[in-house]
């Protein structure tokens, strides 16, 4: 029988994708709130812009397309509605349809220039086909993991 060793056993953190993965997340959190505030967050971000995608999308639809729970989604829809940003209404089945108001509106335009130059940070330091490579692979782990979440994105 062999005998093992620690290092035999050992893996490199720093080699790891999920440490990575969890270690990007929190770099690119922090560098979001440098850019735009804390007034939004990334989740909230995304919830907004889907909503200027797909205005009176009802909430269920809305978790799925952003890859939400639905308990999480209308905790963000209410936090968004207190602030001024959507209007919920609520439709048969209890369902609610979501859009945003014209105070969203301004305030999403607002960020343009700020997610212009956080996706400019984020990805400068990276020749240009890395930057191509990076999110090609972040979309196709996403797409390919998908199911592997607790909220999997839906689409139509």
């Amino acid at each position: 029988m062999m005998k093992t060793t620690p290092s035999d056993l050992s893996i490199e953190l720093y080699e790891q994708p999920g440490h990575l993965i969890r270690r990007a997340h929190q770099i690119a959190v922090s560098m979001f709130h440098e850019e735009l505030g804390r007034d939004v967050t990334p989740v909230q971000y995304a919830v907004l812009r889907m909503l200027q995608d797909r205005p009176g999308i009802d909430q269920v639809t809305l978790a799925e397309r952003v890859g939400l729970d639905n308990s999480t989604t209308a905790d963000i829809a209410r936090r968004l509605e207190a602030k001024g940003w959507i209007v919920r209404e609520l439709l048969a089945r209890r369902q609610r349809s979501l859009s945003l108001t014209e105070e969203g509106t301004r305030v999403l335009a607002s960020f343009v220039s700020g997610i212009h130059r956080l996706n400019g940070r984020m990805l400068d330091s990276l020749a240009h086909d890395e930057r191509s490579d990076l999110i090609r692979l972040l979309q196709k782990f996403v797409h390919i993991h998908n199911d592997q979440s607790r909220a999997p994105v839906r689409s139509d």
